[in-house]
């Protein structure tokens, strides 16, 4: 079992940016891929970002555009998704998950985390 905590969500103006993070616990993180998902309101769960669990290989949601950058510390059991440019269209729950190697898709993942709100509004 794996147990994800996101935190660092909030509100926060067009253009502006915020840093989620996703503590983990339970089996060894460093032996899995991580990813982050969201989910806006009356919207399926859409990919955002994943990271391979030495770092070597990323990918990320055609939307992305460069603007968010997904990391993680294994030696501290997180992960983290900085997020710059926000747009309103980018306010959703997001979600941390973990599997053995890394996927974009949703049904692939067994662990998510609760999830935090990002809103992003003038």
């Amino acid at each position: 079992q794996v147990q994800l905590v996101e935190s660092g969500g909030g509100l926060v103006q067009p253009g502006g940016s915020l840093r989620l993070s996703c503590a983990a616990s339970g089996r060894t993180f460093s032996s899995y891929a991580m990813g982050w998902f969201r989910q806006a309101p009356g919207k399926e769960r859409e990919f955002v970002a994943t990271i391979s669990w030495k770092s070597d290989y990323t990918r990320y949601g055609e939307f992305v555009k460069g603007r968010f950058t997904i990391s993680r510390d294994n030696a501290k059991n997180t992960g983290y998704l900085q997020m710059n440019s926000l747009k309103p269209e980018d306010t959703a729950v997001y979600y941390c998950v973990v599997r053995p190697t890394v996927s974009t898709t949703t049904r692939l993942y067994d662990y998510w985390g609760q999830g935090t709100q990002v809103t992003v509004s003038s």
